[in-house]
Formats: C-alpha cells, structure tokens, sequence
C-alpha cells in the first residue's frame, strides 16, 4: 500500500511473545556500529534493539565501545553467533573506516540475513547480495544518489523511488517526513509527531529499532521478499517518532536526548500492541 503509516499498521509488525518462545524464537539481531570516534552510536542502538523488545543483542564492534555496551546493557553478547539480522555502519566515520573493517561490513552484506545500513557503512549497500534497508538522511541520500549516477531530484518521494529500484533494497529516508520507498515504487510516509526528534544519536535508535523488528520478524518467517521488509521499516519509523513524542511529554512536551527515546520504545510498543 501507499500512504501514511498508521499505528494499525504498526501493530502487524510487532510481536507478542507467548510462554512458547526464548530468546532466539523472539529474535537475536547481530550489531556492528560505534567506533572510536563515536562509541556512543554503538550504546544508542543497542539500548534500541533490547527495548524494542528483540530475544538477544549481539554487538560486535571495537573493543574500545564494548565497556560502554556492556555498563549499560550488560545482558548484551559480545560474542559472534547465529543472528536473524544485521544493524551496520552506525557511527562509523568512512573516512577513517579501516581495511578490516571494510571487510567485515561487506562480508555482513553478502550473507543470508536482511542488514540495516546505516552511516558509514551507506557506500557499500549497492555490493549487498542480500536483502538491504538503508537509512539515510537527506544530505546522506545525494550522496548515495551521486556514487550511483543518478541525478539530483528536488522531489524527495521520486528520488527515493529512484534510489530503491537502482539499489534493488528499501530506503528509509530520514526527515520531518521519513519516507521508505520499495524498488516496486510503493512509497510509505511518516510523519514526525515532534520536532524535538531532529537531534544527535536518534538516527543510531532508530537504526536499532529497524533491526530488532527485522529479528523478530526473521524469527517467526515473516520476512520473504522487501516489501515486507518496507512494512517492518515503516512500522520503526513510527515507533521511533511515536517514543520521541512520549519522551518529551515526560519533560512536560520539552527537549529530549536520545537515550530518552530508546527509554520510551517498551510504553509505544505496549501501544502498539494495544491497539489489536
């Protein structure tokens, strides 16, 4: 479908778990972010994927961001294993990305697993072999759009459009208004319920909620071609600006920090669920 995602819409994507379940049943996504110039990307999407409501966190970035992980989610694996999905790239800088760790992120790409391409790892996605979200902002996005040849657009729905069909993955285009765009030209919109979103760390959380739904998702077999993957972004994106609006209602509707709206996501998504 096209059109504004709605918390209806939402609650298709989001699971329950039943006394039947563990925590490789409910999900178990694989995280490779952070780096040393910014280990606090790798903190903000972790806290994401465990309060979304993902069965295990395994982070595999550098060891300098490992103590920062593990003091404030300690449940978290620091050991590699089986995952459902991949979240790469958040708070990497390209320019000093080295040569194993280029390696490592194109061998995450060319696995068996949907990946969430983030940040620094946005250069790579046009080698993925495997089902693909990225998550750029707008000035990320021209970025991408000129490495692929493709010519600017004022339009941002085309532009997506555009981009998803020459990468063959789904776009999930940062704003005011996200947009996530399918490489079949379906286009799903939504709006940002508060401006007090648009601040440093929140694109890492919602990095994170993308890939904890994927997990999930992955888990129970529900994700069999991209246009349920645009489904699963789309849902994030609203839980992302649904937990920055009850984040800021906390502070009697002022600023928030990131951290604030990874601590919202377990009341959005119990309103999600609700909502069946």
């Amino acid at each position: 479908m096209d059109g504004t995602w709605t918390v209806n819409d939402v609650a298709r994507n989001v699971r329950m778990p039943s006394a039947a379940d563990d925590k490789y049943s409910r999900g178990v996504v694989g995280m490779r972010t952070g780096s040393e110039g910014f280990p606090g990307a790798a903190v903000l999407g972790v806290e994401a994927a465990w309060r979304t409501g993902v069965g295990m966190v395994r982070y595999l970035g550098p060891q300098s961001a490992h103590s920062l992980v593990l003091a404030r989610r300690p449940e978290t694996v620091i050991s590699d294993g089986r995952v459902q999905s991949w979240v790469v790239g958040s708070g990497i800088d390209v320019a000093a990305r080295g040569r194993g760790e280029t390696h490592a992120l194109r061998t995450i790409l060319s696995g068996e697993q949907p990946v969430v391409v983030d940040a620094g790892a946005l250069d790579l996605a046009r080698e993925a072999t495997t089902m693909v979200v990225v998550t750029p902002h707008d000035c990320e996005h021209a970025r991408m759009r000129e490495a692929l040849g493709l010519q600017a657009l004022s339009d941002r729905a085309s532009s997506a459009r555009e981009t998803a069909r020459a990468l063959n993955a789904v776009v999930l285009l940062k704003g005011s208004v996200t947009l996530v765009a399918s490489p079949d030209g379906q286009l799903l919109r939504i709006d940002a319920p508060t401006a007090w979103l648009a601040t440093a760390g929140t694109g890492d959380v919602l990095a994170g909620i993308v890939g904890a739904l994927v997990a999930a998702a992955v888990a129970a077999g529900n994700v069999k071609d991209l246009a349920a993957l645009a489904d699963i972004a789309a849902s994030a994106a609203w839980l992302h600006g649904r937990a920055a609006e009850f984040a800021s209602s906390q502070f009697g509707g002022g600023p928030i920090a990131a951290l604030d709206v990874a601590q919202a996501l377990p009341h959005v998504v119990a309103e999600a669920l609700a909502s069946r």
